[in-house]
Order: structure tokens, then C-alpha cells, then sequence
């Protein structure tokens, strides 16, 4: 079992959050969990009054099984309280090519989990919110079966 785990996506704002608050609530502290993006989202695409925020569909799905995210703040890789991490996963295959440059050098195991974006998802909010839940119960599958102890 590793005693830091990092999970990385593009924006840190839907995949990412979401894979750490199910490890956080799977491990509680057994393990410590972080997550980061590659860089901030470009202007238009969050809220301008809660720009670190996680996506809201993001929380309103995570709420629907206890996790809050109402406090979260995105964060990219530059930002890392620690990068000291026994494993890396990266959800995207752009985090994974850094994934690799962080841990060059070092002994942490990489993983790449290809997970669908939701946020690609067109038409009602019922119809992306299914593309929110689903994305939520693979990743929270992926995580039981690694890290059941």
C-alpha cells in the first residue's frame, strides 16, 4: 500500500478531485492523497467569482455519495505543498508525459488510467450530470480494487 498518492488530470477541476476525495473517504489517513492539473483552465471556461473552484457538477455529484468539495481548490503541479509521492496516477494521457518527468529519478510507480472527460458531454443536465456519475463510480471502482487492503 503507498503512503502518498497523487492523482493528476488537465484543469484539477472534475477527475482529479473527484479520485482524491474517494481515496480520502476509501483510506481515510492510511494514506496521504493529493491531486493536481497541468495548468489553471483558460479564462471563460470557470466561474470568474470562484475560479479555483471545482467544476459544480463536479460537487453535485461527489455530494450525492458524502464527499464535499465545497471547499477545494484547484491546484496545478507548480502549486504541490510536496512532491514526495509513492505513486502518481494520471488520468489523462497529457498528465501522464509529466507524471513521468516528476517522478524521473525517483522511486515512485506510475500509473496512466484513461478516464472519459464528462465536461464533453452535450445535451440536458440530466444527461451530463449521468456523464458526471458515471465517470464517479468507474473511478470509484478503480480505486476499490487497487487499494482494497
Amino acid at each position: 500500500m503507498p503512503g502518498a498518492v497523487l492523482f493528476a488530470c488537465n484543469f484539477n477541476r472534475v477527475r482529479s478531485p473527484m479520485a482524491e476525495a474517494l481515496l480520502k473517504r476509501l483510506a481515510g489517513d492510511r494514506i496521504y492523497v493529493d491531486s493536481c492539473g497541468l495548468r489553471r483552465p483558460p479564462e471563460g471556461f470557470v466561474d470568474p467569482k470562484e475560479p479555483l473552484a471545482v467544476d459544480p457538477l463536479t460537487a453535485e455529484v461527489m455530494a450525492e455519495v458524502g464527499c464535499d468539495l465545497t471547499n477545494y481548490r484547484v491546484k496545478t503541479f507548480d502549486e504541490l505543498e510536496d512532491d514526495s509521492f509513492d505513486l502518481v496516477i494520471s488520468l489523462t494521457p497529457e498528465a501522464q508525459h509529466r507524471a513521468v518527468e516528476m517522478a524521473r529519478g525517483r522511486a515512485a510507480q506510475i500509473e496512466y488510467w484513461p478516464i472519459h472527460d464528462p465536461t464533453l458531454t452535450e445535451g440536458s443536465r440530466q444527461a451530463r450530470l449521468e456523464a458526471y456519475r458515471m465517470v464517479r463510480d468507474s473511478l470509484a471502482e478503480r480505486i476499490a480494487d487497487r487499494f482494497r487492503s
